[in-house]
């Protein structure tokens, strides 16, 4: 037999660890290994049966002492450990994964499908029911984020069964009460000390059958459909943005309200552009001559708009220019961000003999030090 873990190492605490932090780290390992959640997995349910049994102990305040100073040996006859079943390692189910806890029968729901004995997640689900929100992930062009445009999307989605108009019934059909559930919506499962209510998988919850299925939708009061839509992308949205278009998500059930369809939009990076917010950033390369004695240049702004800016006379590689009120539109405001234009100052790798000459000239005038002189990088422009 394989020798015991020590009961503080099983649940990941301290031994200082205080009656709720060995409560919420049972919770954690509880709902990780029931065996609900993992069917047929032994490695699960004999870590499931660890963690029970250490938390028998641990939540004790008679057996915990004991362990604390003999270790498993003080524990023989003390009831701990049995090894059967999952124990009964608390009086009162709720007090553990309910109440101020956070919620956790509502986690449990989420896992297993229904909900605690005595628990509101326990009613059926007979009434109208919200149908499904929809995700459509569009990509679009990095002058569309911009300016903004349209676009039209394709996508398929759950409408009301026109055959039966969401009844689910043929003509002439009814509905009985579910056999399996008896009209409850729900079964329930017991496992050890605990018993865990799941949805009818006859009825899907409803608590009624149908004794003659609609044949267009097999019962289920809908049907997928394609349905294509025009959406206006406004100006200056970002990537990662959400649009939500109301009611064209999935139908509901039972006369539910239809869900919702969210457009996530991934903007396209741009070959010249950047974007930081509401600011443009693009780069445009000149000569050393432009760059010393200053020069007017023309740039094609994003939107093809030819833009006049003036390059000032000494400007050093790297400078940023600003063109004011030509970036990116901002949302809710009729204000414009700008557009910096980065100067890329060239040098000439294949010079005429002209040119040549000039520069030589220049160096002349220029008479530079032989010994070049070191400055702090943080002078530097």
């Amino acid at each position: 037999m394989a020798a015991k873990r020590d009961y503080y190492e099983v649940l990941g605490v301290d031994k200082s660890a205080d009656e709720e932090a060995i409560k919420k780290a049972y919770r954690k390992l509880a709902i990780k290994y029931h065996p609900d959640r993992n069917p047929g997995d032994k490695e699960a349910e004999a870590k499931f049966r660890e963690a029970t049994e250490a938390y028998e102990v641990l939540s004790d305040e008679k057996k915990r002492p004991i362990y604390d100073q003999y270790g498993f040996a003080g524990l023989d006859g003390a009831g701990a450990g049995g090894g059967g079943g999952y124990s009964h390692a608390f009086h009162d189910f709720s007090d553990l994964f309910g109440g101020a806890g956070g919620g956790f029968s509502d986690i449990f729901d989420s896992i297993f499908g229904g909900g605690f004995s005595g628990s509101s997640s326990s009613r059926r689900r007979s009434g109208p029911a919200a149908g499904t929100s929809l995700r459509y992930d569009l990509h679009i062009q990095f002058k569309d984020a911009v300016y903004g445009t349209k676009a039209n999307i394709q996508f398929k989605h759950n409408e009301v069964c026109s055959a039966c108009n969401g009844t689910g019934g043929a003509a002439g059909s009814s509905r009985k009460t579910c056999p399996t559930c008896n009209g409850m919506g729900q079964i329930r499962q017991g496992n050890g000390f605990f018993s865990i209510q799941q949805t009818c998988p006859k009825c899907g919850g409803r608590g009624t059958v149908i004794d003659k299925p609609c044949s267009s939708c097999r019962g289920s009061g809908l049907q997928e459909k394609s349905k294509t839509v025009e959406i206006t992308i406004p100006a200056g949205v970002d990537d990662g943005k959400r649009l939500v278009l109301r009611g064209l998500g999935d139908a509901g059930e039972n006369g539910g309200p239809a869900g919702d369809l969210v457009v996530v939009l991934h903007v396209d990076s741009h070959p010249l552009f950047e974007r930081d917010g509401s600011d443009l950033y693009c780069a445009v390369p000149i000569s050393i001559a432009q760059a010393a004695l200053g020069c007017e240049i023309e740039i094609t702004a994003l939107d093809g708009k030819k833009l006049t800016m003036r390059i000032p006379d000494g400007t050093s590689s790297g400078k940023l220019l600003r063109i004011k009120g030509e970036g990116v539109p901002v949302q809710g405001s009729t204000r414009k961000g700008d557009l910096y234009v980065k100067i890329i100052v060239r040098t000439p790798t294949h010079l005429s003999s002209k040119q040549k000459e000039l520069l030589n000239q220049y160096l002349a005038l220029e008479n530079p030090p032989k010994e070049a002189s070191l400055i702090n990088l943080s002078k530097l422009d």
